[in-house]
C-alpha cells in the first residue's frame, strides 16, 4: 500500500511543484530546493528527495518550451542553492490590473459577484503579485445593482445568440416606492438577441422586438429572471444593420427617433466629439477655431443633456426641430415645479 501510494506521488509530484511555481512565485520571489521539498510536505503531503526537483522542473520546462505565455526560470549556480520560478503565467499584473478595474467598475454584477471575480482574476498571479494589486484596489463609491441572477441571465442570452435562437423574458422597473414593477403589462417580450454589449458601465441586450417591431436594446440587470431559451429561429438583423454605428448613436443608451444632427463645435471638445462618434465622423471647419460636425443620433433629454454639459463649446445647427427640442428643454427645467409637484417631491425624499 505503502509503495502504491509512493507511486502515486511520484507521479503527481511535477503538478504540485508547477502548482507552487504557478501561486508562489515571480520575476522578484523565488523558491530554493529546500523549501520546494518543504512545501510539497506541508501543503500536500509528499514527501521527495533534493534531487528530483530540478529533474520535475526540467520536465515543465520542457513541457512548456513551445508557449510563449509560460516561462519557468532555473537559476542553477554550482554552489549555491537553486532557485526556481514562473517568469511568465499567461497575464502579467498590469493586465490583469485593467480586468479587475474593469469587473470594479461594472455596475451591472452585485457586490458579491465582483469580490468572486475579481478572486479569479488575482488567482490567475502570484500571492505577491496579487497582494499588490488588491492594496491598489479602490472602491469608485458607485452602487452596484442587485440582481442576483445577472450571471444565468448574460449566459442564456449567450447561449441564445451563438445557437441564433429567440428567448423570452420579463422586464421591470422601480415604482415610486422602489419596488420592482413589470413592464409590459407583465407579459413578455420576445426578442431575436444579437448582441450583448458594455456602454457607460451598464450591459445591454441588443436584438429585434417581436413587440416593436424594430431593433432596440435591454439593461441586461433589469431582466426579471433567466429568460426562456425557444425553438424559434432568430429573425435576421435589418439589411445594413452594423452594431458599433448603432451604439454610437446611443446616449447612456436611452432609445428614441434617430435623426441626422449637425453641430457648430469648439476646437476645445475635439477630444469628447471624437470619443463619442469617432476618427470617421463627418466633420469640417467653420472658423479658425470652431468646426462642425454632422452625426446621427437618438434624440431624447439626455442627448440635449449632453450638448448643455459643454457649456455653450457645442451648438445645435440642424435641424430645426432638435433646434426648437433643445430649446423647449432647457425653458422647461428652468421653471420652477408647480407647488403640489413640490411637495410630491419633498415626500419622497
Amino acid at each position: 500500500m505503502d509503495k502504491m501510494e509512493n507511486e502515486v506521488e511520484s507521479r503527481l509530484r511535477p503538478f504540485y511543484v508547477l502548482r507552487l511555481l504557478y501561486e508562489m512565485t515571480d520575476e522578484e520571489h523565488d523558491l530554493t530546493t529546500n523549501q520546494i521539498v518543504d512545501l510539497l510536505r506541508e501543503k500536500y503531503g509528499v514527501r521527495t528527495q533534493r534531487t528530483r526537483i530540478p529533474q520535475d522542473i526540467a520536465l515543465l520546462q520542457e513541457f512548456y518550451k513551445d508557449n510563449d505565455d509560460v516561462e519557468i526560470r532555473a537559476d542553477v549556480v554550482p554552489g549555491r542553492p537553486s532557485r526556481f520560478c514562473m517568469l511568465r503565467r499567461g497575464f502579467d499584473p498590469v493586465e490583469i490590473k485593467l480586468l479587475n478595474d474593469t469587473v470594479y467598475s461594472s455596475l451591472f454584477l452585485t457586490e458579491e459577484k465582483t469580490e468572486n471575480l475579481s478572486g479569479k482574476l488575482l488567482g490567475l498571479l502570484s500571492v505577491h503579485e496579487a497582494e499588490a494589486i488588491r492594496e491598489t484596489l479602490v472602491d469608485n463609491g458607485r452602487l452596484k445593482h442587485e440582481n442576483e441572477k445577472i450571471m444565468y441571465i448574460v449566459s442564456c442570452l449567450q447561449e441564445a445568440i451563438m445557437r441564433r435562437r429567440q428567448v423570452a423574458f420579463q422586464y421591470f422597473h422601480y415604482d415610486l416606492m422602489k419596488r420592482r414593477r413589470l413592464g409590459n403589462d407583465g407579459l413578455y417580450y420576445f426578442v431575436s438577441p444579437y448582441a450583448l454589449v458594455s456602454h457607460e458601465d451598464n450591459y445591454y441586450l441588443i436584438g429585434f422586438s417581436e413587440k416593436h417591431q424594430e431593433t432596440v436594446h435591454f439593461r441586461v440587470d433589469r431582466i426579471d429572471d433567466t429568460p426562456d431559451l425557444l425553438d424559434a429561429a432568430c429573425v435576421p438583423p435589418p439589411e445594413g444593420f452594423d452594431l458599433a454605428h448603432y451604439k454610437s448613436t446611443m446616449f447612456r443608451m436611452y432609445d428614441s427617433k434617430r435623426v441626422e444632427v449637425e453641430l457648430a463645435c469648439d476646437e476645445s471638445v475635439m477630444d469628447s466629439i471624437v470619443d463619442r462618434f469617432g476618427l470617421d465622423v463627418d466633420n469640417g471647419l467653420i472658423d479658425g477655431h470652431t468646426f462642425s460636425v454632422t452625426a446621427e443620433v437618438a434624440v431624447n433629454h439626455i442627448f440635449y443633456s449632453w450638448v448643455f454639459g459643454f457649456g455653450g463649446k457645442v451648438k445645435i445647427l440642424n435641424p430645426e426641430e432638435v433646434v426648437n427640442g433643445y430649446a423647449d428643454m432647457i425653458l422647461a427645467a428652468a421653471n420652477p415645479l408647480p407647488k403640489k409637484e413640490q411637495k410630491k417631491k419633498k415626500k419622497q425624499k
